[in-house]
């Protein structure tokens, strides 16, 4: 008998268990839409400059093809999951039912942590882009204090003003929280419509900005190489694709919806490999014409890179439409991540490894309230009280790390389940599982040292806790020991 570390959950009893608590309410356009609510934020409008001065000049479109052909790897091994398992929990749930429970538990504290620093960060850059909305505005007064934690300070007319607490990234958090708990059906149709706008403003950039690039701008396409590993070069594109990576977090959210997807075997892998396809086109474009419009060199230190290249065209009233939709970007993507690890808990509350209350849901809204009321709080506190700088590239390596057991996840179900159901399967198994695999671990590498020690912090105190609580709560656990 394996030892209760390392036992798996069956397929079988892990479909059982899917008996319409969650209300059903999401097609294959809403999964592709909520999948582009979650990818396309303001990543694009700030990581792609940063690249382009930093790491990979006018490559940088290079550097976006490689961290969505990393993406697009990791997706087609998520797929396969999400048709085979349509259930809450993302790669929680695939990772106990190939690798054990353990290691479920490693990755579902993983998806917490990736979705809680995601949701916080993002909420942060929300209330800063909100305050940048106001001073274009023509408002004054601004009460900077409170949209600021107390450990940060900033200079408003030569006088220093410390922060007290991030009052709208509070609001940002509990306001999403709320549209959650009312129900995915109208948290859908809302993020419908941000992400009209967005990509609306994405593609209104694109064909504005296509007549007025510089061929010169594109002429030394790959700067060569400085000396350094990261600064320009075949070398400074691989580093550019760990920067941008950032822009495509989120597609892996889609398959925690999996269990309030209508047709899930069919919708899922059309919902994740549909909004990755999409967002990657429209990045590759994005960077291509911002680059042509201004030199590269130019974007070095530039806080908005896109309002630079902006004015190199008649349209500098433009730069009011990119924070409208940066602000309506982020309140997307801090929805569904929100979304996903809610659902990532729910999924761990009813395997018995974190308290059942929280995988009780609300008797009208069919939504697992108590998480996302959990979840509100623990971000709101993290949003309005933590500087952005203390969570840097937390939320990327979470996600690579995601990435890299879903296809390890792939390679063992095929060996010990090869005849199992799968309604989507990933092609040309073992080739694309371990190039997902050498592309998301090379991306990791690529992150500071720093972020690998918060990395290792976070899961020692999930293993502490997962000895000290869950193993003796898991359901599964208890089972082998009847």
């Amino acid at each position: 008998m394996p030892s209760p570390l390392f036992k798996t959950k069956s397929i079988a009893s892990i479909l059982k268990e899917e008996n319409g608590e969650l209300k059903k309410s999401l097609g294959a356009t809403s999964l592709i839409l909520l999948g582009i609510g979650a990818i396309i934020g303001a990543g694009i409008f700030s990581l792609t400059g940063i690249a382009a001065a930093e790491n990979a000049g006018p490559a940088v479109t290079i550097s976006f093809m490689i961290a969505g052909l990393g993406c697009a790897f990791a997706g087609l091994c998520y797929a396969e999951f999400a048709s085979m398992l349509p259930i809450a929990g993302s790669a929680y749930t695939y990772s106990y039912a190939t690798l054990g429970e353990f290691i479920a538990w490693i990755i579902g504290w993983d998806l917490i942590l990736e979705y809680a620093v995601g949701a916080a960060t993002v909420a942060i850059s929300w209330s800063r882009y909100l305050s940048k909305l106001l001073e274009k505005l023509g408002v004054e007064n601004i009460p900077y204090q409170w949209m600021m934690s107390p450990f940060e300070t900033i200079k408003i007319n030569g006088a220093e003003v410390h922060g007290i607490v991030n009052i709208p990234a509070i609001f940002i958090t509990c306001l999403m929280s709320l549209v959650l708990i009312r129900g995915m059906s109208g948290s859908a149709k809302l993020n419908s419509v941000i992400v009209a706008l967005k990509i609306t403003v994405v593609i209104a950039f694109i064909v504005l900005g296509w007549s007025y690039m510089d061929p010169a701008n594109h002429a030394d396409y790959i700067p060569a190489n400085t000396g350094a590993f990261e600064h320009f070069g075949w070398t400074g594109v691989m580093t550019g694709a760990a920067v941008v990576f950032f822009s495509f977090i989120g597609f892996d959210a889609v398959s925690t919806a999996a269990q309030e997807a209508k047709n899930p075997q069919r919708d899922m892998p059309i919902g994740i490999l549909g909004s990755l396809i999409i967002c990657t086109i429209l990045y590759v474009l994005f960077s291509y014409v911002m680059t042509g419009l201004e030199n590269y060199q130019l974007f070095k230190g530039e806080a908005a890179p896109v309002a630079l290249a902006i004015a190199a065209t008649p349209y500098a009233f433009f730069q009011e439409l990119i924070i409208i939709a940066i602000l309506a970007g982020y309140t997307s993507v801090i929805m569904v991540l929100l979304m996903g690890q809610s659902r990532v808990f729910f999924s761990m509350s009813k395997d018995g490894l974190v308290p059942a209350i929280f995988s009780e849901v609300h008797p009208k809204y069919q939504t697992p309230w108590k998480s996302n009321i959990l979840f509100a709080v623990l971000v709101s506190l993290f949003a309005g009280l933590v500087p952005v700088s203390v969570v840097g590239e937390m939320t990327s390596i979470g996600t690579l790390f995601a990435f890299v057991l879903v296809c390890v996840g792939v390679l063992v179900l095929r060996k010990k389940q090869p005849d199992a159901p799968r309604a989507f399967r990933t092609p040309w198994v073992p080739f694309v599982p371990i190039m997902g695999i050498i592309i998301c671990f090379y991306l990791m590498y690529a992150l500071p040292f720093d972020t690998w020690v918060r990395l290792i912090v976070w899961m020692a105190i999930g293993i502490a806790i997962y000895f000290l609580y869950s193993r003796h709560h898991s359901k599964i656990n208890k089972e082998q020991q009847l």
